[in-house]
């Protein structure tokens, strides 16, 4: 029977540098962190040289170059020995097709055409071409010869230049080498999951991650087929991201999500709301009106639908066409707008049923002229089973590429709330809210996961933590840049304000900026400048500007800007530090299940990835968790150990607020899991660090009360300032009885 997790411990396998026997060479490290099982990114066999697993390209096999099945036998039987368990990440979306000679399947339908056993695996549109070829947008212009990796002269296939806007297959959002799967057939299905059932009928695995499912046909058709094959007790978690007003459908057949929603709340609480209006005004003397935010993003997810997505949007009007037998010109950008004001991925679960609707409405109020268009799509939709299908399907891949991709790379007000599963305008989250988002989901979602780094999160945990500290200086934060950019202008304002809270979050304490470091923002400035695609992008550099912006890094990095971050850093780099404790804990202990991203366990620096899949060093962390002098792993190892020993308090206890009372009471945050189990931590400490806690105490219920981190006792109502003497965090159990 699969043992519930109580932790996991994310791992990011790559065949160059981090194996199953790597994974087992760190077991008595995990067991003595606190961890309870092991979390890994996918293993089945991806593109040769994958640095991820997401590129899929034999899923009845896992990766040779990770160990191949035997070494995840002797890793899962290691792992068992030691009491911890294993769960996996798995792509049921897609499959990696960027070289048809690795992926047998994708090869079989170039070489056989619709003849082949695998055609129908694949979601391709084979009324595309005239003479029903599966058009492949893989060469740089139209007329080049195709790879070699292509099966020659195959009259199944038609290649053309990839600036076409035109692909015969459904994508992962616009990744021409994903393709999506048709996991709605169950021979699909049964087909690339025949892996994954072995590991549950072998006992190898206790649960699995599911990667991005509101990409599939049918999310709610999938997870019932997935739960029927794993079993009743398996920990199944899904890659949902939600909307700040969005509540996961609740006859989903999971646990939970992945933890995005529970990143923002925990982040959320520590950004102080009396930054809001200078940060505002900043980014506004920047050029841009933070007002007019909303417009934009509706804006940009237009533009993904007809542009970055024009393919999968033709496709869904000639299914509208063919099942209303009407046609309009205008039908287009009526789709795009009505995707526009969808602000939720997909809106086909049963508890967002009013959604859709109201979407619409909005769309005509804007455009009164798409009113007939808008009435075709509505008439497709409620005859057409696949005009639903592909319209959500266009709409996730719209917000993702729109939101998370794009304009959380151009949103410069506060960039540590430019987060997968964020919302930017939604300048923090206050403790009434966090208590009672926290206190649904134990009662809903108990054993959901809770994050805070991900292999997706756009900057790691502590750097969002040290940026999130500029909410409570923002005056100081807006002087300082006027007087910055004044001295060295950047190629673009908003891009300059947005890499300068970027390159204060991972910025050195001591100041010696290395070589690795420079490097890393090069690559970070490129990506995050390219993704914003205002003055440059991906497709069409603009190699001016992008050399503009680099110079004007190394100015920042080696003049006397330099110097000022240096100072700036270290007047604030310990209440960055305290509100990166105070948020690791709460994820530690709130109702969930905690995931520990690797090397988490100390403080960390990473950026959007790959930098964020960078090797860890585990020798270092098994050296600090020896010495427990790191206050980092000190609190994670005492809580891992805790939520061990006593288990029920975490997984069946109860979430019960508790009120601190005194002048300074809003610098606290503190929860009862259970009735043993009390998580306190200080925020906004830099106004903190002037008035200091006066009489601020917390009362603590009846009983004697040991710090699991200092080891510290307490009983009755306790000052903040005793209570806060060695760490700005506290993990009280009680130990009378």
């Amino acid at each position: 029977m699969p043992i519930r997790p109580l932790s996991t411990y994310r791992l990011q396998m790559r065949g160059d540098s981090f194996t199953f026997a790597d994974a087992e060479n760190l077991l008595d490290y995990l067991d003595a962190l606190g961890v309870s099982h092991l979390y890994l990114s996918p293993i089945l066999t991806a593109s040769q040289g994958s640095t991820h697993g997401y590129d899929v390209t034999d899923a009845t096999t896992v990766s040779a170059e990770l160990g191949g099945p035997e070494g995840l036998a002797r890793l899962s039987a290691a792992a068992r020995s030691r009491g911890i368990g294993l769960i996996v990440d798995i792509v049921p979306n897609h499959v990696g097709v960027d070289d048809p000679q690795q992926n047998h399947w994708w090869l079989d339908v170039l070489t056989h055409g619709r003849n082949s056993p695998y055609a129908s695996y694949f979601d391709i549109d084979w009324d595309l071409d005239p003479d029903g070829r599966i058009v492949l947008p893989v060469l740089g212009d139209d007329g080049d010869e195709p790879p070699p990796s292509y099966p020659a002269d195959s009259p199944h296939y038609r290649a053309i230049g990839w600036r076409n806007g035109i692909c015969g297959y459904r994508r992962f959002f616009s990744i021409t080498s994903l393709a999506g799967l048709r996991q709605e057939d169950r021979a699909v299905f049964d087909a690339t999951h025949v892996e994954v059932a072995r590991w549950f009928r072998e006992g190898l695995v206790d649960g699995v991650r599911i990667d991005h499912p509101d990409g599939l046909s049918d999310p709610t058709g999938y997870l019932a087929w997935l739960r029927e094959l794993t079993g009743p007790q398996a920990w199944i978690v899904i890659e949902k991201i939600l909307a700040v007003d969005e509540a996961l459908e609740p006859t989903l057949p999971v646990e939970g999500t992945t933890g995005y929603d529970a990143l923002r709340e925990i982040g959320g609480v520590f950004i102080d709301p009396a930054g809001e209006q200078v940060l505002t005004d900043l980014y506004d003397s920047a050029g841009v009106a933070y007002s007019s935010m909303p417009e934009v993003a509706r804006r940009l997810k237009a533009e993904a639908v007809t542009d970055t997505l024009e393919s999968e949007l033709a496709r869904l009007c000639r299914v509208i066409v063919a099942a209303t037998g009407t046609d309009h010109p205008e039908l287009p950008a009526a789709v795009a707008t009505l995707i526009s004001h969808i602000e939720v991925y997909r809106s086909d679960y049963q508890a967002l049923s009013a959604v859709l609707p109201t979407a619409i409405a909005a769309a005509v109020t804007e455009r009164p002229e798409f009113a007939a268009p808008m009435a075709v799509v509505a008439s497709a939709l409620a005859l057409s089973d696949e005009a639903n299908v592909r319209l959500q399907q266009l709409c996730g891949a719209a917000t993702a590429k729109s939101m998370e991709d794009c304009l959380f790379y151009r949103d410069a007000r506060l960039v540590s709330l430019n987060e997968v599963g964020g919302e930017p305008r939604r300048f923090g989250v206050s403790v009434a809210e966090f208590h009672h988002r926290a206190a649904v989901r134990a009662k809903m979602w108990p054993h959901a996961m809770v994050t805070l780094s991900t292999h997706d999160t756009k900057r790691g945990e502590d750097v969002r933590a040290r940026i999130g500290v500029l909410s409570q200086v923002p005056s100081l934060w807006a002087e300082l840049v006027g007087k910055w950019t004044h001295a060295a202008q950047p190629p673009d304002a908003a891009t300059g304000l947005f890499l300068l809270q970027n390159m204060f979050g991972v910025w050195p304490v001591g100041g010696e900026i290395r070589p690795s470091l420079r490097e890393r923002l090069h690559a970070y400035a490129e990506k995050a400048i390219r993704e914003a695609a205002l003055h440059t992008s991906w497709n069409d550099p603009n190699e001016e500007f992008e050399s503009a912006v680099h110079g004007w890094i190394d100015t920042v990095l080696d003049g006397p800007i330099g110097t000022e971050m240096t100072a700036l850093v270290a007047r604030l780099d310990l209440h960055a530090r305290s509100d990166a404790l105070g948020q690791k804990l709460i994820s530690l202990t709130a109702p969930g299940v905690p995931d520990v991203y690797q090397g988490t366990e100390l403080w960390e620096d990473s950026l959007v990835d790959p930098d964020n899949r960078r090797p860890v060093d585990y020798a270092a962390r098994l050296e600090a968790l020896e010495t427990l002098r790191h206050p980092k792993i000190r609190v994670v190892a005492a809580a891992l150990r805790l939520r061990r020993e006593r288990a029920a308090s975490f997984t069946d206890g109860s979430y019960t607020p508790v009120q601190a009372d005194g002048p300074a009471a809003d610098h606290l945050v503190a929860f009862l899991r259970g009735d043993d189990v009390l998580t306190a931590v200080s925020r906004h400490t830099v106004m903190l660090s002037e008035t200091g806690w006066g009489e601020t105490a917390l009362t603590l219920p009846d009983g004697r009360w040991t710090d699991r981190i200092s080891g510290r006792e307490f009983g009755g109502s306790t000052l903040a300032a005793e209570l806060f003497a060695d760490l700005p965090v506290v993990l009280l159990e009680r130990t009378d009885d």
